[in-house]
């Protein structure tokens, strides 16, 4: 057969084997210890090993062991403790204000904004939250309809005859108050452009919120536009939201540039407080690489508090209250009374 084809088809080629070997199923190979825990359970952290004092030392040294099995968090650094917070002074403060701040959408700055401000709240602190996205979320999950609002933060930066107390009003948590904002802010944008001091807009308009505060947080929109120069401009620090995601880490560089530049043109006392990973599912190793590669990138800078997902934080927002009150007992409440605690502990004394 000139075609070189199977027996009985002709002129269709393929392979010479007369059959095709029979598919035998190799045996399973035996469990290693390595695999004895579940799926679901997390991959342990490679801890450092101890060394251990040699029985040669003098007598009159003082040994202190230190355990191999040291308690390491999420973020796989030693976990401190975090010393409650003590009560304000009853001289006068001056509000450390803070921006909350991620050009990517969903990370969790509106979820943080309201959770951090009670948590700081519960703490003995007086909270001003300033819902600086047209979105108006921060608003709506505090239980405003935003279709309902006569004064939003809208009118206090573009008209000059309304004033802060007229536009603050109450979030339903004791010592925390609410600036809201609707859709009406997206126009600002684009009417700030012509402004003299454009970008000092809200330090203005804020600064007779500086006396009646101890802190100030701006739930800040998705983008890194004039809104947001705006925020950053006002503040004393910034707290970055990030979800433990590869999307959410890439565009970090890029909001680091814009905060180097602000810092660097129009406020120098400007800093980061801190990296916090949100959404955070130790379970996953996506979860465990990428908070390992934030910690490689910003150092002490990243929280050692972490926020897990939990569906407590659906059910809270739906319900228009923090989590503090809405699952006080759960673990993302917990999780935001030791974020507040470590975020205090990092300011300046007051």
């Amino acid at each position: 057969m000139s075609g070189g084809g199977f027996a009985g088809f002709p002129g269709q080629s393929g392979s010479s084997a007369s059959e095709m070997p029979p598919l035998v199923r190799r045996p399973d190979p035996a469990p290693s210890p390595e695999d004895s825990h579940p799926v679901s359970d997390p991959l342990p952290f490679q801890r450092p090993e101890t060394v251990r004092p040699s029985a040669t030392q003098a007598q009159g040294d003082v040994l202190t062991e230190v355990e191999a099995t040291e308690q390491l968090g999420p973020t796989g650094r030693p976990m401190p403790s975090f010393p409650e917070p003590p009560p304000v002074g009853d001289g006068p403060t001056r509000a450390r204000v803070v921006s909350m701040c991620n050009q990517k959408g969903g990370v969790g700055k509106t979820t943080t904004t309201i959770n951090l401000g009670a948590s700081l709240a519960e703490y003995g602190r007086k909270v001003l939250l300033v819902d600086f996205d047209p979105q108006g979320s921060l608003s709506v999950g505090l239980g405003l309809n935003p279709h309902e609002m006569d004064l939003t933060i809208y009118n206090l930066l573009m008209q000059r005859d309304v004033t802060l107390d007229d536009v603050v009003v109450p979030s339903g948590v004791p010592g925390m108050d609410l600036l809201p904002s609707n859709i009406d802010l997206s126009a600002a944008e684009v009417q700030l452009v012509h402004e003299v001091a454009r970008e000092q807009t809200l330090q203005r308009v804020l600064a007779p919120a500086l006396d009646q505060y101890d802190v100030i947080l701006i739930d800040c929109q998705p983008s890194l536009g004039l809104l947001t120069v705006n925020a950053l401009t006002a503040s004393d620090g910034v707290i970055v939201p990030l979800e433990c995601e590869y999307f959410a880490l890439r565009g970090v560089a890029l909001l680091k540039q814009t905060i180097d530049k602000v810092r660097e043109r129009l406020n120098p006392r400007l800093e980061v407080d801190g990296v916090l990973g949100t959404m955070f599912d130790g379970r996953t190793l996506h979860s465990r690489e990428v908070m390992q590669r934030l910690v490689q990138a910003w150092g002490d800078t990243v929280f050692h508090t972490v926020i897990r997902r939990t569906v407590k934080f659906s059910d809270s927002t739906v319900a228009g209250e923090p989590i503090t009150s809405y699952a006080s007992s759960s673990a993302g409440a917990g999780s935001y009374r030791q974020l507040a605690k470590e975020v205090l502990g990092r300011w300046p004394a007051e």
